[in-house]
């Protein structure tokens, strides 16, 4: 296999990029299954560590991720998907990017502009 799983218990990290701008969308886990069938369906699928679960990024948003290109660290152990981000927002609290808030002297700046509205989107 070309992922070490096994060195950081099953789970690697996986960063979702931007695949036009570069931007860094979000960061989750993958585990083999996850990772074997974001491969064969050029979809994004995570691991859930709170549902402990495989999580199709999307499937509640509808906001999927095209797979373009997947890429591996010297490590063999973290994950870089270069991703079509359909329906604009990776976040879901909304954003187009987890990485919406920049730290300033201790505080928490906002950044990004919500694209769409959680409280719609999960009706949970």
């Amino acid at each position: 296999m070309l992922i070490d799983f096994e060195k950081s218990g099953g789970l690697v990290p996986a960063i979702a990029q931007d695949h036009q701008t570069g931007e860094v969308l979000m960061m989750a886990y993958m585990n083999r299954e996850s990772f074997d069938e974001t491969v064969r369906t050029k979809r994004a699928v995570y691991y859930s560590r709170s549902r402990n679960k495989l999580w199709r990024k999307g499937e509640e948003s509808g906001n999927v991720q095209e797979v373009k290109e997947i890429f591996l660290d010297c490590d063999n152990d973290t994950i870089l998907l270069k991703v079509h981000q359909i329906g604009g927002a990776a976040c879901h609290e909304g954003y187009k990017s987890c990485f919406f808030r920049r730290v300033e002297n201790d505080e928490l700046t906002v950044i990004g502009e919500r694209v769409f509205d959680p409280k719609q989107v999960y009706k949970k």
